[in-house]
């Protein structure tokens, strides 16, 4: 129906998450109404996240730095470690503004049925961190789902015997949500309320 480029362009922007068939011909017909200038910085802003975007060594979320800014900031609260699966929940409970100490970021959740098991998404390097450092809370903000409880239930096993309390997230997160689409004040309320894990 399109002409081939609109037609890639369309399709380019489909395979983006809750992008449908309608709204991306509507983003594809946009972009023809972009100025050069706009056209170049979408261009070089795409190939600079692509090239330089990468996880931080400490705290696995995605920087461009070697060392995330949160990592680098040595006024932060040293004494809690947020383990979250996905860098998007840091940047959110930045957005935030209620949670002051350090973030590390899990390579997603265990899943036995996906055979996902704990050696694929880098607890051993969560392990070391905490080895590491002298916290005395790890708040586990994962997503409250078959696989978040079987993750935060693995995590609490191996801090066993390590003299760390290990928390999660009050309830008011609600069973199988994405947190990345919940309100703010749900997840404000659910860190400051967050539990011990028993």
């Amino acid at each position: 129906m399109y002409p081939e480029s609109i037609q890639n362009l369309v399709e380019c922007f489909c395979s983006f998450p809750g992008i449908g068939e309608k709204t991306a011909e509507r983003m594809a017909f946009s972009i023809l109404n972009f100025d050069e200038d706009k056209i170049n910085l979408l261009e070089e802003s795409l190939k600079e996240a692509k090239e330089k975007i990468h996880p931080c060594q400490d705290c696995q979320t995605l920087t461009d730095k070697e060392k995330c800014d949160i990592c680098s900031d040595d006024t932060r609260d040293s004494n809690t470690l947020c383990v979250v699966e996905d860098s998007k929940i840091v940047f959110l409970f930045e957005k935030l503004g209620i949670y002051k100490g350090y973030y590390h970021v899990i390579q997603g959740l265990i899943s036995p049925l996906d055979d996902i098991n704990p050696e694929d998404i880098g607890l051993e390097k969560l392990l070391d961190r905490i080895k590491e450092k002298d916290y005395k809370e790890i708040i586990l903000a994962i997503k409250p789902s078959l696989e978040g409880e079987i993750t935060s239930l693995y995590i609490k096993k191996i801090l066993e015997g390590m003299n760390v309390k290990v928390t999660k997230l009050a309830s008011g997160v609600p069973i199988g949500a994405d947190m990345e689409y919940m309100d703010n004040l749900t997840l404000s309320r659910a860190l400051e309320d967050r539990k011990e894990l028993s």
